[in-house]
């Protein structure tokens, strides 16, 4: 469309200066026509010419071919090929430019707009926390249920920031439940956010008798940079400017379609806690992960008799066509990736996942995902990246 849309300005932009060269052209003709039938020069018959009148003719002829040399030359360009490839080609670079950086600021906004939420709920963690300080005798500190270890009850994974979006996803499958005080949901969030959610549950009790444990990421001694690749990362100036530097100004076209995928939300480590879910939670076999965007519509209590087959996790599929495949998470020109995967293979959906702890434990899959990240330091490409917390 792109293409189109720019040939078809050359071209009217073309029309228009040729149909301008064709009257000045057909003007300059009439002049030199006009000239020689002009009273005072018409010489027919005469054996001796007025030198002043021949001298007069002269210039006025002269005069009108510098014009029309200086026409022809400024016109060759429209009568050139070559020129006029290489005017196409500007023209198309030009409107490239353009439509990408269309795309980042659209990708941008969209991310801006994906973020937004009413104005009723602004600083609502900060308007949380005031409660916490303002009444602390109705949030003192309590004793974990037994339940949050238990492994014959069904239990959930929620990594979250967002404390709205962690009580949708609580409730919503509390409210599908058919024995909704076998459910236990694991919230892990972060630091500054770990007062408001757990106000937030206080103050709103979840139905049922279901189980809600609250933690944050610094609860959990073991994730720090000498263990986990992330957190060492993140003290790298590369990965820091890759992920913080401002992108929506000065970025390249070619960055477009990839601002989504330059997110600080990547490098956080509560995008990386489901690659540690055998550790965080040693007493559990299965746990069900979700993400915090998904709204439950019926009993999921059936996903913990699914036999995985020793498999290490249950997934929904979401390949068709071309849609979803290795090719558009992996940079294939890279030799590693060539080598060591499929560009077809299939991925799947991550908003809910059924995890086989054991079968986890059993493969090391942390290992492998230690493995991989360790590499992106000497992998510059974005779609490697991208693949290390996608898949």
């Amino acid at each position: 469309m792109t293409l189109v849309n720019a040939y078809a300005a050359y071209a009217r932009k073309l029309k228009l200066d040729i149909s301008k060269q064709l009257k000045m052209f057909d003007d300059l003709a009439k002049n030199f026509s006009d000239l020689t039938t002009k009273p005072g020069y018409s010489f027919p018959g005469q054996d001796a010419v007025d030198e002043e009148v021949l001298r007069q003719f002269e210039k006025e002829v002269k005069e009108k071919v510098k014009v029309a040399r200086s026409m022809i030359v400024e016109s060759k360009e429209s009568y050139d090929n070559q020129i006029k490839i290489q005017k196409l080609k500007d023209t198309i670079f030009a409107v490239n430019e353009q439509l990408g950086k269309a795309k980042k600021n659209g990708g941008i906004a969209s991310s801006i707009s994906a973020k937004s939420i009413p104005k009723s709920l602004h600083c609502l963690a900060m308007r949380l926390v005031e409660e916490r300080i303002a009444h602390p005798e109705n949030y003192t500190e309590q004793e974990p249920s037994p339940a949050i270890e238990d492994p014959s009850l069904y239990h959930y994974a929620l990594f979250s920031d967002n404390v709205i979006a962690v009580s949708v996803v609580v409730r919503s499958v509390v409210m599908n439940a058919e024995e909704p005080w076998k459910h236990v949901f694991h919230v892990v969030t972060d630091r500054m956010n770990l007062a408001a959610m757990k106000v937030w549950f206080r103050m709103r009790p979840v139905e049922g008798g279901a189980h809600v444990e609250i933690k944050a990421v610094e609860d959990f001694p073991f994730l720090n940079s000498s263990y986990v690749p992330v957190l060492k990362q993140l003290e790298s100036s590369y990965m820091q400017n890759y992920y913080y530097k401002n992108q929506g100004e000065n970025g390249s076209s070619a960055d477009a379609s990839n601002v989504k995928f330059r997110n600080p939300k990547y490098m956080s480590m509560l995008n990386h806690l489901r690659f540690y879910l055998p550790e965080l939670y040693p007493k559990l076999h299965k746990v069900l992960f979700l993400d915090d965007d998904v709204v439950v519509q019926k009993d999921l209590t059936g996903l913990w008799k699914i036999d995985l087959d020793g498999r290490v996790n249950g997934a929904v599929e979401t390949c068709f066509g071309s849609f979803h495949r290795y090719s558009h998470y992996l940079n294939f020109s890279h030799p590693l990736i060539r080598e060591n995967f499929n560009s077809k293979a299939c991925a799947w959906a991550f908003g809910m996942n059924i995890f086989d702890l054991d079968a986890w434990r059993r493969e090391k899959c942390t290992d492998t995902y230690h493995h991989w990240q360790n590499l992106v330091s000497f992998c510059a490409s974005l779609r490697f990246s991208q693949f290390i917390y996608e898949c």
